[in-house]
């Protein structure tokens, strides 16, 4: 994790409690509980937030560090100064994906992005981790390496949570450039056009945010699915 957001989180355990384990400083930070001291140290991380545009929601920014966390203390990231979130509550026709730099707790990329044709029109609402079902998955993600396929530039992503979404590489769910994820085609059609299930972007944008979460970072994909929170291990509901 960068120097800088360690600092930063140390700080605000200083500043909440008074005194901190430095080792454990995360454990208190981001454990989810329904303590009021909780909500409140990830709220002040959330209003230091700085973007030119709108931020995600604070639950979706909440879930998307627990998460985080979580997969950070089994090691399955290796690049830790990038969060990405999708909220699939959100129209297509808004942008619904951001690139949080950590290290900075600045919005770096803010994004449209597309859904699976069978998930919803305008809206998601049906979600699946079934080969050939054309839906978008939710949970998190793990970027992976890129390539150039029939799309161009596209990167893998590696679905980390069984039966939701760890079907992603057998069912080729990539982050690709799509010409229907525009706002040229939400002009002409009233929404965003859809993927077989990839979280596809403009392409006069997607090379660079590829770029910036290629290569072991965390991707988390949001919507308030009851059987979601049931099954996750990152967000289960106990």
């Amino acid at each position: 994790m960068g120097e800088l957001i360690i600092n930063i989180l140390f700080f605000f355990m200083t500043l909440f409690s008074g005194a901190v384990n430095y080792d454990s400083h995360l454990d208190n930070i981001y454990i989810k509980n329904n303590t009021d001291l909780h909500t409140n140290r990830i709220d002040s991380l959330y209003n230091l937030l700085k973007t030119t545009g709108s931020k995600p929601s604070f639950i979706v920014f909440s879930d998307g560090l627990i998460g985080f966390d979580k997969m950070m203390k089994e090691g399955k990231i290796t690049k830790t100064r990038y969060l990405t979130l999708i909220d699939f509550t959100l129209s297509s026709k808004q942008k619904r994906l951001w690139v949080i730099d950590l290290d900075s707790l600045i919005i770096i990329h803010h994004s449209l992005v597309a859904h699976g044709k069978n998930t919803g029109g305008e809206f998601a609402v049906k979600f699946s981790n079934t080969p050939k079902s054309n839906m978008s998955s939710l949970g998190f993600f793990v970027t992976g390496s890129t390539y150039y396929g029939k799309h161009g530039f596209s990167l893998y992503l590696e679905g980390i949570e069984a039966g939701i979404n760890d079907n992603a590489r057998k069912r080729a769910i990539v982050i690709h450039p799509a010409s229907y994820a525009t706002k040229d085609f939400i002009m002409r059609y009233g929404r965003l056009g859809r993927s077989f299930g990839c979280p596809a972007l403009p392409p006069s944008v997607s090379a660079s945010i590829i770029e910036t979460i290629r290569g072991g970072s965390c991707l988390f994909i949001y919507y308030p699915d009851k059987t979601y929170f049931i099954k996750s291990k990152y967000l289960a509901v106990i």
